[in-house]
């Protein structure tokens, strides 16, 4: 009984199967069976018709317009001053000061690379009646020149004015001849300073005389810097008063 009635259950599936055949014809459009490969390409085809192409994003930044106020303003405006202003000054080591001192640390008998001098001397006005201020700095010994009889020095140092400000150069200083330093900038009435000044030797290392030729400042240097400068020669000496730093032979507020 067992077998009988499991071989009725495996039979009356296919018998359905066979009715629902006959209820719903091949020729039906609902049952027709399309080949694999066809199928295929249909899906295919409706994918890349309903799918969304990529989108390509677009980011608008601000627009900003630089202005260069040189060329928008030709005359000037805040444009640097390129207005030259000549000025003289007298460096002079009265020996009072320590100044300069060799710091030999080549250790070598000869000036040798690597050498420094720090210095700080005496300034005057060019026509050598008012004490400005004084100098100071420092120089690196670069080479020494035996032919000569003299050195080439790095040279980094300012000259102070008292309440007028400071100006500060760099350069070579050579020690057997004359030579331009750079103006690298400056203070007080000074600031903005670019331009380069002249070192005369007077008298190494004791007398030097130095014009500057100054640019980048915004007005006119005051009548006190600029008195009839004393062309220079060994001889030169400052006034009495501006020697002795009397109050009307001396810059306001002047580095003593």
């Amino acid at each position: 009984m067992a077998c009988s009635s499991s071989a009725l259950k495996t039979m009356s599936y296919p018998a359905k199967l066979a009715n629902l055949t006959r209820s719903h014809p091949a020729s039906s459009p609902t049952c027709t069976l399309l080949p694999s490969k066809l199928s295929n390409l249909s899906l295919t085809g409706s994918l890349k018709l309903h799918s969304t192409p990529p989108r390509s994003f677009s980011f608008s930044l601000p627009k900003r317009s630089f202005v260069c106020k040189s060329q928008a303003d030709p005359s000037g405006g805040s444009a640097r001053p390129t207005k030259v202003h000549e000025l003289s000054v007298y460096e002079i080591n009265e020996r009072d000061r320590g100044s300069p001192a060799y710091l030999r640390l080549s250790q070598k008998s000869v000036n040798s690379l690597g050498d420094l001098v720090p210095f700080s001397n005496k300034l005057y006005t060019g026509d050598l009646q008012k004490r400005a201020g004084i100098t100071a700095g420092i120089c690196v010994l670069i080479e020494n020149k035996a032919e000569k009889k003299g050195d080439r020095y790095e040279a980094i140092y300012s000259f102070y004015f008292g309440d007028y400000g400071h100006i500060s150069v760099q350069g070579a200083y050579l020690t057997y001849e004359d030579t331009y330093l750079a103006v690298t900038g400056g203070s007080g009435i000074f600031e903005g300073a670019y331009g380069q000044v002249k070192l005369q030797q007077i008298v190494f290392p004791f007398k030097l005389f130095y014009t500057f030729y100054l640019k980048g400042i915004k007005a006119d240097l005051p009548e006190e810097l600029l008195g009839k400068t004393v062309e220079p020669n060994p001889a030169v000496e400052p006034s009495p008063a501006a020697k002795a730093c009397e109050p009307h032979a001396t810059l306001a507020n002047f580095t003593n």
